[in-house]
């Protein structure tokens, strides 16, 4: 990300090809390693399937790729290129983004004590003193306010604050004449803080998001996976994962950020990333 980044901001590397001359050599390198790995287990899972190694079609749950593979042996609709895109986003695109969610929510959880304590109400309610037992899917549905912190986090702070995507064919938006092919940029971090549809944006407030609060707000006021038919297709596995993640630091730790909010400045980039360490300190409970 931090040299896609370098290439759009520096208008030398806008074409190709003096991109690939130079830094692209080693980024088209690393890229096709990546996209060979994935398209070998692609292959290798497609023969198994066909071979009829794999469990029927009746399976209630199905691992992402066998879905996408037997969509694209029934249908043809899909090719093993666009089965690799969608591995690729699942697999290698998550990581960046889920783990500076994670960090931006312990932070402002640390800045903010009476949002902590309600966290830290919730959890003992849920798990009392116990601090070894996994959380279970059972739990995650009860863990109401704590989803609501971390989307309040994602609100101010979404791992991806820009979007880019191509119009495909001739349209009008708000007046204004979209011609297809144009390039659009849709910004999440300022779209967040629009103040018709979340007042007094720059304060950190979870209840924004409880059902009474977000039932009239229009679905996409608030996009940090973006939406529609390109949303990001790891959107419910990332939330499982922070909220698992922080719920099994927060029943073992007190968190206290050290640093203020205009303090800890960030990068507009591709992924959001603090310009410095985001100090926390730990207590434990």
């Amino acid at each position: 990300s931090d040299e896609l980044t370098k290439r759009i901001t520096s208008v030398i590397s806008w074409y190709d090809f003096t991109f690939f001359l130079t830094k692209g050599r080693s980024i088209r390198k690393d890229l096709t390693l990546l996209h060979s790995f994935t398209m070998s287990v692609i292959q290798e899972r497609k023969k198994d399937m066909l071979r009829g190694e794999i469990e029927g079609r009746d399976r209630k749950r199905k691992p992402l790729m066998d879905l996408l593979l037997q969509h694209h042996i029934e249908t043809k609709e899909l090719t093993e290129e666009d089965i690799r895109e969608e591995v690729d986003t699942f697999a290698f695109e998550g990581h960046d983004t889920t783990s500076l969610a994670m960090t931006w929510a312990l932070y402002f959880i640390g800045l903010y004590k009476d949002v902590q304590v309600k966290i830290h109400e919730e959890l003992d309610q849920i798990f009392g003193d116990d601090k070894e037992r996994p959380v279970t899917a059972e739990d995650l549905k009860y863990l109401k306010y704590l989803e609501c912190v971390l989307k309040e986090s994602l609100r101010l702070n979404p791992s991806v604050p820009v979007i880019g995507r191509k119009a495909d064919k001739d349209m009008t938006i708000c007046g204004y004449p979209i011609p297809k092919g144009a390039s659009l940029i849709i910004c999440p971090y300022m779209m967040h803080r629009n103040e018709e549809f979340f007042p007094n944006p720059e304060v950190f407030d979870p209840d924004r998001f409880t059902p009474e609060n977000s039932a009239h707000r229009h679905p996409y006021a608030y996009i940090p996976f973006s939406a529609g038919s390109r949303n990001c297709i790891g959107q419910r596995f990332a939330m499982i994962e922070e909220k698992i993640v922080v719920a099994n630091i927060l029943r073992n730790y007190s968190l206290e950020s050290l640093d203020p909010r205009d303090k800890v400045l960030s990068t507009l980039e591709l992924i959001l990333r603090p310009l410095e360490e985001v100090r926390i300190k730990l207590r434990r409970r």
